[in-house]
């Protein structure tokens, strides 16, 4: 399984990802799933992946061998990110079912859905959430961060703390508690975590993190995170039992 996050703020972007893509028993393996290109300098892209490791990985070559064959259509000559990800999803597209004929069994499932953030031109920076069907969603006002593969645990902590108004270093340690949540919930997603940050306006990557499992800064934060929750647990009101309602047989 997966979960990535992409964060649109004022400031720049948070992107998030693990490299959990199998949890046996008595297998565990890691594949990256932020994938930045090199691009020419007036633009800067990322691509974060979930689904069938097949078709995300066959996507990204892909998009690496249009740039660099200077194709028509490529992650340099598109002018809007939602171009880019029109661009992409025709590639997922094509990628899914090319290995669904291949396959010719209706029990496998090739889908894989896409995060593409970053900034082209003067255009301002956003995140492009692109479905298995090739459609596409991007970040508003409203919903200043996307999600992919495992979302549910940690969608919450995001909706309490991101807004458009938040600080790029304080979006970074929102992602990296739901990141936290989601690998206590689900043993399908596991570190290494990935964490960049694009401030706007840059074009660069100048800051990138790669947290193992046993890196002291992330067991500080996760340690930390647990031990303010218990404190806050702990404070919270306790219900009046005088208000407690007695239940009779067959209610």
């Amino acid at each position: 399984m997966t979960y990535c996050i992409a964060v649109s703020v004022d400031e720049g972007l948070v992107l998030v990802s693990d490299s959990r893509t199998n949890a046996g028993i008595d297998s565990v393996s890691t594949y990256g799933k932020m994938h930045v290109f090199a691009t020419t300098p007036d633009r800067k892209l990322v691509l974060l992946s979930a689904g069938n490791l097949a078709t995300t990985q066959a996507v990204v070559e892909q998009l690496r061998r249009d740039k660099r064959e200077n194709t028509p259509v490529n992650l340099n000559s598109v002018s809007y990110l939602s171009d880019a990800a029109d661009y992409l999803g025709k590639i997922s597209v094509d990628k899914q079912k090319r290995y669904k004929e291949d396959e010719g069994q209706c029990s496998f499932n090739p889908s894989a859905t896409f995060i593409i953030a970053g900034q082209i031109g003067k255009e301002a920076h956003g995140a492009y959430m692109v479905y298995a069907e090739g459609n596409s969603i991007t970040t508003s006002r409203q919903t200043p961060y996307l999600q992919i593969g495992e979302s549910k645990y940690g969608k919450p902590v995001l909706d309490r703390f991101i807004k458009m108004s938040t600080h790029l270093d304080e979006a970074g340690r929102c992602c990296l508690i739901s990141m936290d949540s989601t690998i206590r919930s689900n043993a399908s997603v596991g570190p290494p975590v990935e964490l960049l940050i694009y401030r706007k306006d840059r074009y660069s990557i100048d800051e990138y993190y790669c947290f193992d499992a046993d890196d002291e800064y992330l067991l500080t934060i996760k340690r930390c995170w647990h031990e303010e929750l218990s404190k806050a647990f702990m404070t919270l009101p306790h219900y009046d039992r005088k208000f407690a309602i007695p239940l009779r047989d067959g209610l």
